[in-house]
């Protein structure tokens, strides 16, 4: 059993865990995750380590309730427990000096885009962030990413806050205010990695994007997580889960990602109906 020592929600449907797990809070690197089993008749879901406090023995994840699993750990609170927690997991993030990076993380994908940002920073990059959201409310880390920023932009589709646009506009504007860019990190949907790879395609600009395909057991025995790179399969767990952008097969990784959405979405419609009739057996007097 895992204790689970801090919970709180950053945003709407987005929550902030911090887990007793010494022995992955002392490997871990930026850019992997953790499987967790909430109990013994659970599923297991991937989970990018946002960040981890040796020290302490503790490692922080931020988990956005979609589906019946991330809704049900969703509605955890300190002292509670999570049964596994299995990692560090996936090949850490490439890390060098590269020169000018830019960290871009759209939605929940802020979360996996902040540690490999904070060492891109430490390594002595010039790093500029940019976080987008839907809105203004959906907004997440927005204080952390400037922490290790030497430029950092909200974007939201809304124009609730910050700049009113997507992500990729507020990088298409970077390139061409002259500013010479030598590597980007995007993680969030697949859209909008995909469109962010089409964007720095014609600049040569060497673009990493974290895949988040459909994940078993974490280990490349099962074979669920196999992605199309440079027109060849791969496993995420284990080869990734950061590839070229510019090779990757997005509609083949959306695709895939749609296969069970039938079954997902009647998953979460039995839990939905559990837990309210749940929530009002406990209203009976």
């Amino acid at each position: 059993m895992y204790k689970i020592v801090e919970a709180r929600f950053l945003a709407v449907n987005i929550k902030l865990f911090e887990i007793e797990a010494p022995q992955i809070a002392k490997k871990r690197q930026a850019g992997q995750f953790v499987i967790i089993r909430l109990d013994e008749h659970g599923e297991r879901i991937p989970l990018t380590i946002a960040d981890s406090d040796w020290q302490k023995g503790t490692i922080t994840i931020i988990v956005q309730g979609i589906g019946k699993t991330t809704r049900a750990l969703n509605n955890k609170e300190k002292d509670d427990t999570i049964l596994d927690v299995v990692g560090p997991l996936g090949t850490p993030s490439h890390i060098e000096k590269f020169g000018t990076v830019v960290s871009i993380g759209g939605g929940v994908g802020t979360a996996i885009a902040y540690p490999t940002a904070v060492a891109l920073k430490k390594t002595g990059n010039y790093v500029i962030t940019i976080n987008g959201a839907r809105s203004k409310d959906l907004v997440i880390l927005e204080e952390e990413m400037k922490s290790v920023s030497d430029e950092a932009y909200v974007t939201t589709d809304d124009g609730s806050y910050g700049f009113h646009g997507f992500v990729t506009q507020k990088l298409q504007e970077l390139i061409d205010s002259g500013k010479k860019i030598d590597f980007v990190l995007a993680i969030g949907p697949i859209p909008m990695m995909k469109a962010v790879a089409e964007v720095t395609r014609p600049y040569s600009i060497k673009t990493v994007v974290s895949l988040n395909p459909i994940m078993v057991d974490g280990t490349g025995m099962c074979g669920g997580c196999r992605v199309i790179v440079d027109g060849k399969s791969q496993f995420a767990c284990v080869d990734g889960p950061e590839f070229d952008a510019h090779l990757v097969d997005f509609k083949n990784l959306s695709d895939r990602n749609k296969m069970y959405s039938r079954h997902e979405q009647n998953s979460l419609q039995r839990y939905e109906h559990e837990c309210n009739l749940l929530k009002k057996a406990n209203e009976l007097p």
